[in-house]
């Protein structure tokens, strides 16, 4: 166990803040909750008493100047995530910011920016590559244990009624900068590309079918990568059986797992092909119980603040994710196969993923 303990703090009292508070419970003394902000002074109060925090306060810079932190959890709408990290690290605090870390790749690189010129890191929470079995499938692929990756399939197909984005950001470009292939199934393909490593090229629909907003509501994508691995991902959030699946074949076995919001060990199956039937060992290997989550992601960010190097998810790996998003935005709002490194800085889908404009919009201006 580590001899330090990270001064931590969050900024955003809503639904996802347990989720942190929660993980910095559970660090076993790694790390302690010293303060917590919100425009809501109430809530934040309130979410303190709940988590026995000694301070609360109405925001960031108020948070910043009354208190001595290691680490700040932003917990905020995504619009506002840009700004505040930014202060974060301008302040020489390393900042651990809830997906999606911007709602632009243009704004993702002037954060980069910024981190390169402070003593501070950013993290974007990209969790699911930090369960057992994701590390595990990460691990046998890099040494070829299971044969070169063909073919994959990734789906998070989930339900959000129009209750749920009554919620003012939501639904928006503006404020949310994507609609389900932005905020929901940002965690699957993101475990998707961590396994399977750099991808080449996208061709991507994104529609509008059942819910009142600007975003879409459904994307559907097919991915080649760099290895000749070829993958579908789907994002929905119109489809009342809900789940978060991922199937890859290799050439000694099929690896898959389906679960919610969060796996564990035994979410998974391997099936081994005709002959390697002892891939079923090699994975059977380390069997855990843990869920997939924010506790052993924020375990891996205090492990890497212990040797002092930067947290986990690293800005590269959150940057090729975030330009996944853009690309799947780009082929599927121009019809056009988009490479990776094709949408440059000057790129309207660099500025915002809706780049040029959600064909639906452009039919209700016309």
């Amino acid at each position: 166990m580590s001899e330090r303990n990270y001064r931590a703090a969050i900024v955003g009292t809503g639904g996802i803040a347990t989720a942190h508070a929660r993980a910095v419970a559970a660090s076993g003394g790694r790390a302690s909750l010293v303060a917590v902000a919100d425009i809501d002074l109430e809530r934040a109060r309130a979410f303190a008493d709940t988590w026995n925090v000694p301070a609360a306060h109405i925001g960031l810079t108020e948070l910043l100047r009354e208190q001595e932190v290691d680490l700040v959890h932003l917990c905020t709408p995504p619009v506002l995530h840009a700004p505040l990290a930014l202060e974060c690290l301008e302040a020489g605090v390393t900042v651990l910011v809830e997906k999606p870390a911007t709602l632009s790749l243009a704004e993702f690189d002037t954060l980069a920016a910024a981190e390169r010129r402070s003593t501070a890191h950013v993290a974007t929470v990209l969790q699911h590559r930090f369960g057992a079995g994701g590390l595990r499938l990460r691990r046998l692929t890099e040494a070829g244990a299971l044969g070169r990756p063909l073919l994959a399939t990734c789906d998070t197909r989930w339900y959000r009624d129009e209750a749920y984005y009554e919620v003012p950001w939501r639904g928006t470009w503006e404020s949310e900068g994507g609609g389900p292939t932005m905020g929901h199934g940002i965690h699957q393909f993101d475990l998707l590309l961590s396994v399977l490593g750099p991808w080449r090229e996208v061709t991507a629909v994104a529609a509008r079918r059942a819910r009142s907003v600007d975003t879409e509501d459904v994307s559907m994508a097919i991915v080649t990568f760099e290895s000749g691995a070829v993958a579908t991902v789907v994002n929905s959030v119109v489809s009342p059986r809900e789940t978060s699946a991922l199937r890859f074949d290799y050439e000694r076995a099929t690896v898959e797992v389906e679960h919610l919001y969060g796996y564990t060990d035994d979410d998974w199956t391997v099936t081994p092909a005709p002959g390697h039937e002892g891939v079923a060992s090699l994975w059977a290997r380390g069997h855990g119980t843990t869920r997939s989550g924010h506790n052993d992601w924020f375990g891996a960010v205090l492990d890497a603040r212990d040797q002092d190097q930067a947290p986990p998810v690293t800005s590269q790996d959150a940057r090729r994710t975030m330009e996944f998003v853009a690309a799947l935005y780009a082929s599927a709002f121009t019809g056009e196969r988009v490479r990776s490194g094709q949408i440059t800085p000057d790129s309207p889908f660099a500025l915002r993923m809706d780049g040029t404009g959600a064909p639906w919009e452009k039919v209700r201006a016309t």
